[in-house]
């Protein structure tokens, strides 16, 4: 019976667009004009290349800003990660749940480890290896 619920599909996280790592509010602003004020919202709107192209085009900004962005909105669906984290992970390499939830989870903390010592100067603030854990069981059951 709980491995039954343990391979349930969860219900994916929903944020604030401002809540996205590296956003401008210039650029918040642009896409709340546009109508996108969360980010499955963000992934809705922008779900094809031509979508993101038609998207980057209305903003007047690079295509490289709006894949960024829904790649950090789609690791921001997995609700361990939220918006807190999707921003460590997309430096790691990792861009997107289904590329997380295939990677080695001792690989992916010791990439993560590295990562907070060569930007941060402090291991002490990475997240735990339990953590990561979650994320990557998260990652296999949140679906596409």
């Amino acid at each position: 019976m709980t491995t039954k619920h343990n391979q349930a599909r969860i219900q994916p996280g929903n944020w604030a667009i401002g809540q996205l790592p590296g956003l401008s509010e210039q650029n918040q602003g642009k896409l709340e004009k546009c109508g996108i004020h969360t980010t499955l919202q963000l992934l809705q709107q922008a779900n094809t290349p031509e979508r993101r192209q038609q998207l980057a085009a209305q903003l007047q900004i690079h295509i490289q800003y709006i894949n960024k962005w829904v790649a950090l909105a789609d690791l921001a669906r997995i609700p361990a990660v939220g918006c807190q984290y999707c921003g460590l992970l997309l430096h790691a390499g990792i861009s997107s749940p289904l590329q997380l939830a295939q990677i080695p989870l001792a690989r992916l903390h010791r990439q993560l480890v590295k990562l907070h010592v060569a930007m941060l100067q402090r291991q002490d603030l990475c997240p735990t290896l339990d953590e990561v854990a979650l994320w990557v069981e998260q990652a296999k059951r949140i679906g596409k």
